[in-house]
């Protein structure tokens, strides 16, 4: 069945993303209507979140700042999917990499990087950065179910150059490139919910009780990693600008979670100012927690 999904799927995509990007926007438009219209698509898992972490807003704002969500979802998924054709000069008009400087100056220093963001603006576009960069650049992701369509992911995540690592494999790929003396910048969307299982910290985020992953701080802290906080806007259609925001330079010599409160803190700052580019469908507050806590 994820065979024959994908055949039927892939050909489409593959079709679609030879157009110019303003057709493929159209699309975008079509899927806003019918999702407006007829679908719903998690609407209340939206509105839902967007209540609780906004408790000050009127239900008009609420409507407001979902309506915007909606469009830039589709427009975000648009533009994933557009990595199939687009070449590097093109993708490089449309997402502008402010003061590398601080990437660079870290790698005369022989430190290697993580950096970290969430799912804000178009994180898939960030995979254009090993071009700007001298670190070899790796980005940690979540295998998908379908093996058909995470090898597509995989094939366009590595267009150019930068090395797509599963989770569970991402601390071995970091000592293996340490010991052949390679410095590494791995990109870490670290606003995701953990497993309940694996849940070992929670803090407030949002207005809300939020149990977070600390993988990210416990390999920064290993490796004594750089930590960099990636700031995305979203200036038009189709066009981002992104800040990198130095944190931590050894992260060996910080205490335990001050990192993961650290970029916790820019991205809450970062939604608040334009709520509209955070990943609102997400079931983020599944989990409750637990009273002993």
């Amino acid at each position: 069945m994820n065979a024959l999904v994908f055949y039927l799927v892939y050909p489409l995509i593959w079709i679609l993303t030879l157009l110019p990007l303003w057709i493929q926007y159209l699309f975008s438009d079509l899927l806003f209507a019918l999702n407006f219209l007829f679908i719903g698509y998690r609407k209340k898992v939206v509105y839902l979140n967007l209540k609780k972490s906004f408790p000050e807003k009127s239900n008009k704002d609420i409507r407001i700042i979902a309506r915007k969500f909606y469009r830039h979802l589709f427009d975000q998924m648009i533009e994933s999917i557009a990595l199939t054709h687009m070449s590097p000069k093109r993708i490089l008009k449309h997402i502008r990499f402010k003061n590398l400087e601080v990437i660079e100056d870290l790698y005369k220093k022989n430190k290697g990087v993580i950096l970290v963001t969430g799912h804000y603006g178009n994180w898939e576009w960030i995979i254009s950065l090993q071009m700007l960069v001298s670190h070899k650049t790796l980005a940690i992701y979540k295998q998908l179910n379908n093996k058909y369509f995470d090898q597509m992911y995989i094939k366009m995540r590595s267009r150019y150059g930068m090395t797509p690592v599963p989770m569970n494999r991402i601390l071995r790929e970091l000592i293996s490139r340490e010991q052949k003396n390679e410095l590494t910048l791995t990109c870490s969307l670290s606003d995701q919910r953990p497993l309940f299982r694996h849940i070992q910290y929670w803090t407030r985020f949002l207005n809300q009780d939020t149990p977070v992953y600390l993988g990210t701080e416990k390999i920064a802290r290993k490796m004594n990693l750089a930590v960099v906080f990636l700031k995305m806007r979203k200036i038009r259609r189709g066009i981002y600008e992104t800040e990198f925001i130095p944190l931590f330079e050894n992260s060996r010599e910080t205490k335990e979670h001050e990192i993961t409160d650290k970029y916790l803190s820019i991205l809450e700052k970062t939604i608040i100012e334009r709520p509209e580019f955070w990943l609102w469908t997400h079931k983020r507050w599944k989990h409750l927690k637990p009273d002993n806590v």
